[in-house]
């Protein structure tokens, strides 16, 4: 006898759960039906980045690291299916290798992006790199599965929480990322992925004043990235600009800290 085959209910990732959009509506990709992103659940990502940032930073730069590991791990075991979501197995293997690179910085950021200044007195001035809170990223379109890790990976590895819109070709591979963050030890509220047509929800992402950096797509229209700076200067946020969004670099990671300066009295 036949039997019909259960079909997967996509839905939002937003602090640490799978929730259905606000407004309830849907939208296609291929025969499957994925949630359109509302201005509310925007709202309640970067809410929900905002405590996911606390717990997140709190963990040792270490601990970090291995939460990264664990993630490439989930992914390395959905192989197949991401296979079938994105250009085929190179993007797989390049996406994995990508999170497992960052993996390694998370220890290693202060030593490397930090200094110690000299300074004329008796004084001891030391600079050190600190997460800068909560990203809001627009992630590329292209290449699925790589450009959404890239991004990502590089803002979890400095110590942020990140709410990621995700535009609807790329949407069954956030669905899958985020199945993967379910699993991989992040704290909730870290990551955020909400998926659907970027033009309403990135406005609002980029004028919420809660949102510490916004990490847009050089290649997208012009008029556009003008108006994303435009409402990101109301806020006093930094913007990064994703001139090649699956680069793998300290400088990915540089983007996403804030310096710090110390001085304290020498004893003589």
């Amino acid at each position: 006898m036949s039997r019909l085959s259960v079909t997967q209910t996509n839905k939002l990732f937003i602090g640490g759960s799978f929730v259905r959009s606000e407004s309830g509506r849907t939208f296609m990709v291929g025969p499957d039906h994925f949630p359109r992103a509302s201005r509310k659940d925007v709202r309640d990502a970067v809410r929900a980045a905002r405590q996911g940032y606390a717990r997140w930073s709190a963990l040792t730069a270490y601990n970090r690291g291995q939460v990264l590991y664990r993630l490439a791990e989930m992914l390395e075991a959905r192989h197949a299916q991401l296979e079938s979501i994105c250009s085929g197995s190179a993007e797989v293997d390049r996406s994995i290798d990508r999170i497992l690179w960052y993996a390694g910085w998370p220890d290693k950021l202060t030593q490397v992006l930090g200094a110690t200044n000299s300074v004329a007195g008796p004084y001891l001035s030391y600079t050190a790199a600190e997460p800068m809170g909560v990203v809001g990223v627009i992630a590329p379109a292209e290449p699925r599965l790589e450009a959404l890790m890239s991004r990502l990976a590089a803002v979890l590895a400095a110590g942020n929480a990140a709410v990621v819109l995700v535009a609807e070709p790329s949407a069954p591979a956030a669905i899958a990322v985020a199945e993967a963050l379910a699993t991989s030890d992040l704290p909730a509220g870290a990551a955020n992925l909400l998926t659907g047509p970027t033009e309403e929800t990135a406005r609002v992402l980029a004028a919420h004043l809660d949102i510490d950096a916004l990490d847009l797509d050089a290649a997208a229209d012009p008029d556009q990235l003008a108006e994303l700076e435009r409402l990101a200067a109301g806020g006093v946020t930094r913007v990064v600009r994703q001139v090649d969004p699956t680069e793998q670099s300290l400088g990915c990671l540089a983007a996403f800290v804030e310096h710090k300066t110390v001085w304290h009295p020498r004893s003589i």
